[in-house]
This record gives structure tokens, sequence and C-alpha cells, in this order.
């Protein structure tokens, strides 16, 4: 589909206009479907609810218009991403995974995947990276979260190919109007689609997204045979989602452009990180990969009691963890496992009038 993001966002996904029909059809709920009595499954596109959904592939194609990709949703993000691990990896095989990324995927790779004899390596998001010989596999997340460094996902891509090594690349903070990885030589995207893809924070999603048939048939037959598919509501509800996308999305940028030179100026922070501000590590990369820097920004407090306290002074800001959603929220990552000092704030700006985000969160820290 062609058009500017707006366009392509309201209209992914959708029926050919028919009289009488509704614009985006409701959810088909259903476990079995009728069969014909002679050719079974064969018959249509439909046989059974866990393989078989006609919602859940609108959603899919919606998606896949956005990346550039075919593909398949998860039941959450953390489904889709171990989905592409398991497939891809083998007893024997390498995988290097970023070691500022999400703290959930290192969890599973130093047990699960160690268990299961695969090489877990690390590499910071900025760099410096190791060799990629012997690789099997390089998940790459950029921006990354919480840290929100930013890579090189073309010259990374070009390297790692180079050395015979497959690329995923998270792309959950991004968002396909973001960036689209597949276009900078990654072989796999992941996201998490609970994040700012649907924004609502009412359901959780995940998907992969490829080009390579055979890759994704590999994955279609893992997510069979595994069961992690989402529920025909929850991909109703993503598809509704997604026509505001743009909308959202460049609300909550325009709050972290408003947010972030605040935040480095005030005296009660220190070491606000944006990729949208000038001056800050991941700025020159953001700026030239990035179509749209996400509404997520990073600061200091110093310790866990000045983050209690910013939290419960603000009447805006909610304390949650997840990000991307209509309502600015922030939380404290130390104590979900990041690997961050006691007072790190991951701030995830929301769809509220930047005036008064603004004063809220200047009046709670100054309180």
């Amino acid at each position: 589909m062609h058009g500017g993001d707006g366009t392509r966002v309201v209209h992914a996904g959708l029926p050919a206009p028919v009289p009488g029909e509704p614009f985006l059809p409701g959810p088909v709920f259903a476990a079995p479907y009728h069969l014909d009595p002679v050719a079974g499954p064969a018959a249509a596109a439909d046989g059974y609810g866990r393989p078989d959904n006609r919602t859940r592939r609108a959603l899919e194609d919606a998606i896949g218009t956005l990346e550039g990709g075919d593909c398949r949703v998860f039941a959450s993000g953390q489904a889709a991403i171990t989905a592409a691990l398991l497939t891809v990896l083998r007893p024997g095989d390498a995988v290097l995974l970023p070691s500022d990324g999400y703290y959930a995927v290192r969890a599973f790779a130093a047990g699960t995947l160690a268990e299961l004899g695969v090489d877990v390596r690390t590499a910071p998001t900025a760099g410096p990276y190791p060799s990629f010989d012997g690789v099997r596999l390089v998940l790459l997340e950029t921006p990354a979260n919480p840290s929100l460094d930013v890579c090189d996902v073309r010259a990374l891509a070009e390297a790692a190919h180079a050395a015979g090594a497959l690329v995923a690349v998270d792309n959950t903070a991004a968002t396909p109007l973001g960036q689209r990885p597949l276009d900078l030589g990654a072989d796999l995207v992941v996201a998490s689609g609970t994040k700012a893809l649907t924004g609502h924070s009412d359901l959780l999603l995940g998907y992969v997204a490829a080009r390579d048939e055979a890759l994704l048939a590999r994955l279609t037959t893992w997510r069979a045979q595994t069961g992690g598919v989402p529920g025909a509501f929850d991909c109703w509800l993503a598809h509704r989602s997604l026509g505001t996308l743009d909308l959202r999305l460049a609300r909550q940028t325009a709050n972290a452009a408003a947010l972030a030179p605040m935040l480095a100026a005030h005296p009660a922070v220190t070491g606000v990180r944006w990729p949208g501000l000038p001056g800050d590590p991941a700025y020159a990369i953001a700026r030239a990969q990035l179509r749209r820097v996400p509404g997520l920004i990073g600061f200091d407090l110093g310790s866990e009691e000045r983050v209690a306290a910013f939290l419960s002074r603000s009447r805006l800001v909610f304390a949650a963890t997840s990000f991307g959603g209509l309502h600015t929220s922030a939380d404290r990552r130390a104590q979900w496992g990041d690997d961050t000092t006691p007072g790190f704030v991951r701030l995830s700006c929301g769809v509220e009038d930047p005036d008064d985000l603004l004063e809220d969160v200047k009046t709670a820290l100054d309180g």
C-alpha cells in the first residue's frame, strides 16, 4: 500500500469495500469450523482455530504491510521472540544478544537456551561488537529498552551476513513507522505489539515478520505446534488500534521533545537519554536511521526513594511498567531486573497536551 503513514495505518489489512459490510469485520470466535464432509480441511482456509482464524490473518496482513514482510502474530512479545530464537537456534549454535536490551529475553537465554546447549553471548547495543564468526543469530534491539542506545542496523547486518549469521531486530520501541528493519537488511523482525503498536494498554500481542518463505514456514509450524496464538478479540482490538498509530506516535514524540530538554536542565535529574536530543550519544545514528524517535526517555533521580516521591507527586504520570500507551507512565527499571542504577527511570510519553505534561512533571520534580 502506498501513501503516507496516516493513510497506510488507517487502511492496512482492511477488506475491499462491500455495500452493507463494516470497514473492519468483527472478530471471528471459533475453535472448530464446519468441514467439507468429503475433502475435509483442504476445502477451506479455516479448519481449526489454533492454526486458522481470519481475524488473526487480517491483522497479520496489516502488520506485514507496515513492516514490509509476511507476519505471524503471537500471544505476546515474549512468545514471538522466544519462537524466533527456538526456531533458528540448535544445540551448539551461538547467539549474540544485547546486554542492555529487554531483561526477560536475557533471562530466557541464560536459562532455557543455555540449558539446551546454545552458546549465549552479549554485547552492548552501542558496541563494541565481538567477531560474528561462528555466530548463528545476532539479535539487535534498537532503540534498546531501557538504555535507549541505537545501533546501525544496515552496517551490522552486512557484517553479520558476511560471517554467515542471521539477523533479527526487536522493533518494539521504534514500531514499523519509525524504522523497517527488513529494508535495512534484517532477516527477521520481532516485536511486542502490546506497546506502542496498539497503544491502548489493554492487550498482549507479539509478532515476527520476515521475507524468507522457508524461515516463515518454520515459524508458522512452530506456532501451530506450540500453540502460542492470540485470541480473536485481541487481534481485532489490535487491528482497530492500528488506525491511530501515526497520530499517537506523533504526539508521543512531540511530548518527549518537550520533556527531554527540561529534564536535562533540572537539578534533580542526571543522565537524561533520548535519542532525539542533540548531544545524546545515539543522536547521530538515530537521526540517520529512524523516521521518528519514540516517546521514551530515560533519566536518573539518584535513589529508589526519590523515584517513589516523584511518582507519588505526579498527577499525570502513572506508575506502571510497559510503554507506548496513551497515558504517560514511568517505572524504576531496577525493580524488574534491568542492570541499571537504583534511581533510573524509564518514562513513556503518552498523548496528553504537552503543556500539561511539562507542568506536571516539573512540579513533581520540584517537590
